[in-house]
Order: C-alpha cells, then sequence, then structure tokens
C-alpha cells in the first residue's frame, strides 16, 4: 500500500531560476553584440590578433547567450504526458553547449598565437588600446548585470564566464598594446592572445563538471544522502528507507523521491496525511529540496517488489 506526495511546482520556468535574468542576458546580448564588431573593425585596421581573438571570443559569447535565452523560452513551455518535467532540462543542455564553445575558441586563440610568434606582425598600439578599453568598459557592464544570477543558475553563470572571460581578454589586449607602444616588443600581442586561451580552459572545465554533474542525475550539490536518510529513519514510525534518490531538473529545482516503511501502529494512529507532512517537514527544514515524492509502505512490502520484479 503506498501513498504519494508532491510538493512544489512542475516544469515551468517560472520556477526555475534563470527565467528571472532574462531581461539581463538580452541587455548583456546586445553589449556583446556591439563590442564583437567594434573589435573586429579594430583588430583589422590595427592589424591586433589579440583583438580580433578577444572579438571571435566575443562571437562564441553571443551565440552563448543566445543559446542561454532560448534555453528560457523552451523552459516555459508547460509539462506534458512526454515531458513530465516540462523543458527546464534545456537550460543545463545550453550550459553545456557553451562549455564546449569556450573550449572551442580557447583553442582556436591558441593555435593563432602559435601561429603569430612564428609570423611575427606589425600590431598598431595606439588603435589597439582605444578599441580594448572600448571592450572592457562594456564587458563589465555586462557582468554586473549578470553577477547574481551566475550564482544562483548554471546557465547564467555559463554566459557570466563566458563574459568575465572576455573582460580579462580586453584587459590583455590593453596591456598588450601598452607594451609594443612602450617597448616595440611585437610578441605581446601573440603573448596576450595566449593567455586569452589558457585563461577560458579552467573556469569552463569546472562548469562541465558541474553541468555532467546534473546530466548524470548525481545528488545535488549540498545534499548529502546518508545525511537525508539518517533524517527520515530518525522519524517516529519510521522502520526504514529504500529506493532514495535526488537530482536536480535544472538550476534550483532539486527533487528527491523515496519508499519509506512506516510501522503500522504508526500509520494507524496518525494516518498517512500527518506522515506525510512530517517528511516534508523534515526535508524541507533540514535540506534545500522541497520537491519531494514519497511511497508510504508497511513492513515487509520491500520484499514484495523484490519479488514483482523477478
Amino acid at each position: 500500500m503506498g501513498a504519494g506526495h508532491d510538493h512544489g511546482h512542475g516544469g515551468s520556468t517560472s520556477s526555475t531560476v534563470t527565467s528571472a535574468y532574462r531581461g539581463r542576458l538580452r541587455v548583456a546580448l546586445g553589449i556583446t553584440l556591439a563590442v564583437m564588431v567594434v573589435e573586429i573593425v579594430g583588430g583589422l585596421l590595427a592589424d591586433s590578433l589579440a583583438l580580433i581573438a578577444d572579438a571571435a571570443h566575443m562571437a562564441t559569447d553571443a551565440l552563448g547567450l543566445g543559446m542561454a535565452l532560448l534555453a528560457i523560452h523552451f523552459a516555459a513551455r508547460p509539462a506534458s504526458d512526454r515531458a513530465t518535467f516540462g523543458y527546464a532540462r534545456a537550460e543545463i543542455l545550453a550550459a553545456l553547449a557553451n562549455c564546449l564553445l569556450l573550449l572551442g575558441v580557447g583553442g582556436y586563440v591558441v593555435f593563432e598565437a602559435v601561429e603569430r610568434f612564428i609570423t611575427p606582425a606589425d600590431t598598431h598600439g595606439g588603435q589597439t588600446i582605444v578599441f580594448g578599453v572600448i571592450g572592457l568598459v562594456a564587458n563589465m557592464i555586462s557582468l554586473t548585470l549578470l553577477v547574481r544570477g551566475q550564482q544562483e543558475s548554471l546557465n547564467v553563470r555559463g554566459a557570466f564566464l563566458e563574459v568575465a572571460a572576455d573582460a580579462l581578454g580586453s584587459l590583455a589586449v590593453i596591456v598588450s598594446a601598452v607594451l609594443i607602444l612602450a617597448t616595440g616588443w611585437r610578441a605581446a600581442d601573440p603573448i596576450a592572445s595566449l593567455i586569452i586561451g589558457l585563461m577560458i580552459v579552467p573556469r569552463t572545465w569546472k562548469l562541465l563538471r558541474e553541468t555532467v554533474h546534473v546530466l548524470l542525475e548525481a545528488a545535488p550539490k549540498g545534499v548529502d544522502m546518508a545525511e537525508v536518510r539518517a533524517h527520515i529513519v530518525a522519524l517516529p514510525g519510521v522502520e526504514d528507507v529504500h529506493d532514495l534518490h535526488a537530482w536536480t531538473i535544472t538550476s534550483g529545482m532539486p527533487v528527491l523521491s523515496a519508499h519509506v516503511v512506516v510501522g503500522a501502529d504508526t500509520l494507524n494512529a496518525i494516518g498517512h496525511e500527518k506522515m506525510l507532512h512530517e517528511l516534508q517537514g523534515c526535508l524541507g527544514h533540514h535540506f534545500d529540496v522541497e520537491h519531494c515524492t514519497f511511497q508510504l509502505e508497511p513492513s515487509g512490502h520491500a520484499e514484495h517488489e523484490a519479488k514483482l520484479c523477478l
């Protein structure tokens, strides 16, 4: 005999974190596209690989921001019989695509930087500084818009890291141009490009690990499953818990399900509804998991389930 309890709301984006930052993502996308065009023009005029590399990075960032917005759009679609949690997981897929884009552009920039070491170019430092400053200011504005959201959403964090890498790239462009003007050292341009490529990798790798963690439906970050089990078993009348699972649908939407074995005397004394409320209260109070489904079972029911599966 079982009973289910579901607390929280389904899979629409209104219950996800990322949707709250849709407007800021749009502004960041507009800024990124504008700076990309400016840096392409500046890179061609100044013959600066660092500027062109940063513009190429900007292009992938624009694509990444666009995918983040598209993911929010799909996540807003309601749940259905085929997609019972809706399309909220589209946000995680967008974060994964952003990671792959970042790693790709990082490899491209490193390759081009090595080519510049072999065949140096006559980079114009003064023009490079002007366009680099424009890029840095614009990226700082975008970072300000996204800094709060990146703490709450993997999708927004992917966009934030891309813009952060752009800001560092613009700073590297400026420093290289200053060195060229001050010393005439042309190698500063490919070195700056190399730095831009290499600094993309560590944070992108961290984001990729977190994204794959969600896609593999591993336990949500910060949720100790042994502790969850201990809290459930500690409730009066609970004899055991099995088939305990916790995973993340998308950022800010952890879910949990469990089969809870409860003594017959306890169920007769307090009833199913009160027992379910106590279980929900236990999880909601001690852990950041509010979307839970419990199946209450009498003693010996687990053995019956095992026989049915044979």
